[in-house]
């Protein structure tokens, strides 16, 4: 287990064994382990960039949330997923419950979050390696892990380093739009603790663009990060929560969404600045 305060690590046994429990959980259970439940706390988790969502930043994404049919990739134990879903139900009170699906590599949090959101479908699988019998959907959403992060395979037309953009390209092939929170410096913008929109240069953000026809852009409204940077564990983030759909990409041709097996060539990486990969107690601006 990472080094966790007194407090913190009474409290992350507390929601495990709330996870334990033979029966459904009451709904101040839930949100006791969507609180406590520590992400440091397995031995892979800082190795796997896993920073959980703050749930006031996962209550401003699920309002760019749209649709009956939902995927989570790389879902930890289901923060976003549990905003998105709240959210609908204050809005569509009498319409009948979204279709979700959570997918999560690590065990341990597909078992804390089929106790948090027993109503979703979670998959404990790479979000890499997923079947096509999934289907379609009409919004994928995550918050995929931090910084350069070991991978099983390249996604479709994509092979650079940045894990954020391996996510977003096997998204595009599940859903014609998605919102994601990703790296600062992995985003075409800065909007973060700025006064106004600026775009920015990146040739690692222009590369993918280019091999997968996937134009980012800024949620509406835009959501500036700068207000949950002190919600994180372990680490101080201002990420970027970005946006694709139709409006804003270009049309992936049928042979890309055929090649989800085959490795694309290889894309020259550009390298990351040094703090974009910091260690769980860096800063990642």
């Amino acid at each position: 287990m990472a080094r966790l305060s007194k407090d913190d690590a009474r409290n992350h046994r507390k929601a495990c064994d709330l996870v334990d429990l033979d029966r459904p959980l009451k709904l101040s259970e839930k949100e006791f382990v969507l609180e406590h439940f520590q992400e440091s706390a397995t031995v892979t988790a800082p190795l796997a960039g896993a920073f959980f969502t703050p749930l006031e930043l996962a209550r401003d994404v699920s309002l760019g949330v749209h649709g009956d049919r939902i995927i989570d990739l790389c879902a930890g134990i289901g923060h976003l997923m549990w905003e998105c879903t709240a959210h609908w139900k204050r809005r569509w009170e009498n319409r009948p419950p979204r279709e979700l699906v959570c997918v999560e590599k690590n065990p341990e949090y597909v078992r804390a979050g089929r106790k948090v959101l027993p109503e979703a479908t979670w998959i404990c699988a790479d979000v890499l390696d997923l079947p096509a019998s999934l289907g379609t959907f009409d919004r994928a959403i995550g918050n995929p892990p931090f910084g350069s992060v070991e991978r099983s395979r390249n996604a479709p037309n994509y092979a650079g380093a940045r894990f954020e953009y391996h996510v977003i390209a096997v998204a595009a092939q599940l859903a014609p739009a998605g919102v994601f929170i990703i790296p600062a410096n992995s985003a075409p913008f800065r909007l973060s603790g700025r006064v106004q929109h600026t775009p920015q240069h990146n040739p690692a953000y222009e590369q993918f663009e280019k091999s997968t026809g996937i134009r980012l852009a800024p949620t509406w409204p835009d959501i500036d990060t700068s207000a949950f940077v002190g919600q994180w564990r372990n680490v101080r983030a201002m990420p970027e929560v970005v946006r694709f759909d139709p409006e804003t990409c270009e049309e992936v041709s049928p042979p890309a969404r055929a090649s989800r097996t085959a490795p694309p060539a290889p894309v020259p990486e550009t390298p990351r600045e040094p703090h974009e990969d910091a260690a769980p107690s860096g800063v990642l601006f």
